[in-house]
């Protein structure tokens, strides 16, 4: 008698498990390679030590730098300050909502993963001045030990959309008299090339559809698109009673393919 053989759906099994051990293997490791990208992207709290030319924005009669900061270090004089223009910038737009909202972005503006770019009003700055490289890092110091008003912030985080690494804009709030003379364009450039250093997949943010100048500004003015997650695109009819639509702008194929509509 021959020697005894495995029957075939016992061979044709173990064949079945060696393809697919590495199928799962693969999807384990780049999961883990997206957490470790989103640890360390979340790790740098300097972030505008890699752009030095951002610190500062000086133009259309407006002197302003920048400062990083995180949601677990906010001062109370800080935290009084988000929420106050939060509430004068967004309580017309989120209507009924916003005792509700204001109750979540309290709650959000503290939580470690927060992320902070402040602006403050340079101190005894010339709208005509033009500085040089060395006269803005003297400039810079001044500040920074001055401490000039703040007259907005962005807040930002580093998470996860659909299995994608992106930088999520939670809060972009400038005070009136600075707006519209090119510094929310100027920051959220910032916070693309953040987003770029760090390889997030895509920059997404959540605009109310009554805030029709910031719905404006993003969709024609930075190119942003309604992405595939927002309701409106999701289900038509559920996205018509929500109040929002969720914005993106992609950088690489993957991300393409899950945010942008085919």
């Amino acid at each position: 008698m021959g020697s005894k053989r495995l029957p075939a759906f016992n061979h044709s099994n173990n064949n079945d498990n060696r393809e697919k051990k590495p199928k799962r293997k693969e999807i384990l490791e780049k999961k883990k390679a997206i957490d470790d990208l989103i640890k360390a992207a979340s790790a740098d709290k300097h972030p505008l030590d890699s752009f030095p030319s951002f610190r500062h924005f000086h133009k259309n009669g407006l002197s302003v730098y920048l400062e990083s900061g995180c949601g677990d270090k906010l001062s109370s004089s800080t935290k009084q300050y988000i929420m106050g223009l939060l509430k004068a910038n967004m309580e017309g737009p989120y209507g009924s909502e916003w005792p509700t909202e204001e109750k979540v972005k309290r709650k959000e503006m503290v939580m470690p993963e927060a992320r902070y770019i402040f602006v403050h009003e340079a101190p005894n700055a010339s709208s005509d001045e033009i500085l040089t490289m060395s006269e803005r890092k003297e400039t810079l110091t001044v500040c920074l030990e001055n401490r000039g008003s703040m007259v907005g912030f962005v807040q930002y985080r580093f998470t996860l959309e659909e299995e994608i690494p992106v930088l999520y804009v939670y809060e972009l709030q400038l005070e009136p008299h600075v707006q519209a003379k090119g510094l929310g364009k100027f920051l959220m450039q910032l916070i693309e090339l953040i987003a770029r250093k760090n390889r997030m997949g895509a920059v997404v943010l959540t605009v109310q559809k009554a805030n029709l100048l910031a719905m404006d500004f993003y969709l024609n003015k930075l190119r942003y698109i309604i992405s595939t997650i927002s309701p409106s695109r999701v289900d038509p009819l559920i996205g018509d009673e929500k109040s929002y639509e969720i914005l993106c702008k992609a950088f690489d194929c993957e991300a393409e393919a899950i945010f942008k509509v085919s």
